[in-house]
């Protein structure tokens, strides 16, 4: 893979209200995806919601996250991927995540998805719709064009290695001929309809958008890693086992001498014995 495989990269389209997002991942959806024993069907599933989640935490002006998940009664129960500001990701899926589909979305219908938008400061936002379309692109594009008022459309693949995925979205008017806004916008839709899943996956941005928009003028600005990364810590393992029944922690100490804490993400195993529990508590104020 080329050294912007994990990157995303934006994109504005001069004397155009338009402006683009793309995105690439290799090692980064690798890695997140290392710690569970998914079929080829669910990493595609979380591949794209990664991709997604990428192009939509870009537009975040603040420190803070986005959640991308849905909740379904189908045999995969959860998909959840979070992208923060920095474009660290991590996800999960659960249920039975090793069953496969020759429609991955079709795991997740008649569920929900909910995107959920934090500032490190504590404001949180939370938006829910109904899966009912045919893909994740089309639910996201279903999502925004209730909640936003600007045109928002997604192109997204995954083949379970690496993903891919393109954003266009309306920008506040500036061109005051409303016909002519909206003739750009169904232009540069109509080109990237032209998109195929394997351009997505593998060629490099620049290259995927001359391929797109060579008769367009359009500004690409440098790209921007994405990194696998989980926000677990000792002391979050901590305070989840403080929230355990005092009977429960006395049990497991006496009969194991420690208690492990590992995290679902990434892996990671806390362990912590009586004494390291007694100076968390009392180091830490735990939350």
């Amino acid at each position: 893979m080329n050294a912007h495989a994990d990157s995303s990269q934006r994109f504005l389209f001069d004397g155009a209200d338009v402006r683009g997002e793309s995105v690439r991942m290799g090692d980064a959806l690798t890695d997140m995806l290392a710690n569970q024993t998914y079929s080829p069907t669910v990493k595609c599933l979380l591949g794209e919601f990664a991709a997604a989640a990428v192009l939509i935490s870009n537009n975040l002006k603040y420190d803070g996250r986005i959640t991308l998940q849905a909740r379904s009664d189908q045999a995969v129960s959860l998909v959840m991927v979070e992208c923060s500001s920095e474009r660290h990701i991590r996800g999960i899926a659960q249920g039975d995540i090793c069953t496969d589909a020759a429609d991955p979305m079709t795991l997740l219908s008649g569920g929900q998805l909910v995107l959920t938008v934090e500032r490190d400061a504590g404001q949180r936002y939370q938006g829910i719709i109904a899966i009912e379309k045919g893909s994740l692109a089309q639910c996201l594009e279903t999502y925004f064009s209730q909640s936003e008022q600007l045109g928002t459309r997604f192109w997204l693949a995954s083949d379970g290695r690496q993903s891919g995925g393109l954003m266009l979205q309306q920008l506040p008017a500036q061109i005051t001929d409303g016909e002519v806004r909206g003739e750009q916008w169904s232009t540069l839709c109509l080109l990237t309809e032209t998109v195929r899943a394997q351009e997505l996956l593998g060629l490099p941005s620049e290259d995927l958008l001359f391929k797109l928009y060579q008769e367009e003028t359009v500004t690409v600005y440098p790209p921007a890693p994405i990194l696998f990364k989980c926000r677990c810590s000792r002391e979050r393992s901590a305070a989840a086992i403080a929230l355990l029944p005092e009977s429960e922690r006395e049990e497991i100490l006496t009969e194991e001498g420690e208690i492990g804490m590992t995290c679902e993400l990434c892996g990671k195993t806390y362990r912590f014995d009586r004494q390291g529990l007694a100076t968390e508590s009392a180091g830490n104020t735990l939350h």
